[in-house]
């Protein structure tokens, strides 16, 4: 059991540093500086690049759901496993770009931090804290579990 939660959350944070390089890319090749806000940056995005970026996003989604449907013996199990990696993969995103750009800049800094169905804007603490939380909360649950 320990040994499958630490390869799922090797899976979320290599699919992190994976995304982190694509978004690194993505902003030179548009043009896009570092700056303090991915909102003003995704106000700069043409919309075919933005529509682009959404089926990105859903292929994560799928690639995510379907290894839980794959990993998962009951559904609970299914969706512990989805939030596990999503966890790991939010959380690690944020270090793979602060490590290659140094952004965000603080925790403060605000950020894109979906498109689908529009836009979800927030300050980069939020989607930390949501998935620290979450994976504190699924180590707890199996601890107890456990017992």
């Amino acid at each position: 059991m320990i040994l499958k939660f630490l390869l799922l959350a090797l899976f979320g944070i290599s699919m992190a540093h994976l995304e982190g390089v694509v978004v690194v890319y993505l902003r030179k090749a548009l043009g896009i500086l570092d700056p303090e806000s991915n909102k003003a940056a995704i106000e700069k995005f043409p919309e075919r690049y933005v529509l682009i970026e959404q089926t990105r996003e859903a292929a994560t989604i799928i690639m995510l759901v379907t290894l839980a449907l794959l990993v998962g013996e009951t559904w609970l199990d299914k969706l512990i496993v989805f939030l596990w990696v999503f966890a790991f993969w939010d959380l690690f995103y944020y270090v793979s770009l602060y490590v290659l750009i140094k952004w965000p800049p603080t925790f403060k800094t605000i950020d894109v931090l979906f498109l689908i169905p529009r836009p979800w804007i927030a300050p980069v603490w939020f989607p930390i804290g949501i998935s620290i939380a979450t994976i504190i909360l699924i180590l707890i649950f199996y601890v107890f579990r456990s017992l």
